[in-house]
């Protein structure tokens, strides 16, 4: 607060705030120097070897998750230059009930789409950002349903 003082020691109290707003802006201010570091090397020739390998490998799995889902005979959408893939499910099924019904056949846990909104709802969507194996495993098991 604004009102406390502090003795400067010649006897005259003066507030403490403009010390605490230095001190904060300091320490708080902006982004931090090794977070400043990590975005510079993603601009490195090494830094966008990386990113493109990620991106590579994290669209790869969106695509055996995109093509597991549609053989099932669901609408998809995305998965192509996203790591998400919509799926809309069978009319009469809320988003959660598709929630459900995938976690308990299948151990699946996928996103809600009515946490988008009112136009999520009825929608599924499923993230791509896991290790390969994971995704075909996943894979695996969205064609074991049977909409």
């Amino acid at each position: 607060p604004k009102e406390v003082q502090a003795n400067i020691g010649t006897g005259e109290f003066r507030s403490l705030h403009p010390l605490w707003n230095r001190r904060f802006s300091t320490k708080f201010n902006g982004v931090g120097y090794p977070v400043q570091c990590g975005a510079a090397a993603l601009y490195t020739p090494e830094g966008k070897a990386q990113v493109s390998k990620l991106i590579e490998h994290y669209m790869g799995n969106a695509q055996i998750l995109r093509k597991a889902v549609m053989s099932g005979g669901l609408s998809v959408y995305g998965g192509l230059n996203a790591p998400y893939i919509w799926v809309k499910g069978p009319e009469g099924n809320s988003s959660w009930d598709l929630f459900d019904r995938i976690l308990k056949e299948v151990n699946i846990v996928v996103t809600p789409g009515s946490g988008f909104g009112e136009a999520g709802e009825g929608y599924f969507r499923i993230s791509a950002f896991n290790s390969r194996s994971n995704a075909q495993e996943a894979a695996r098991r969205f064609q074991e349903i049977t909409w």
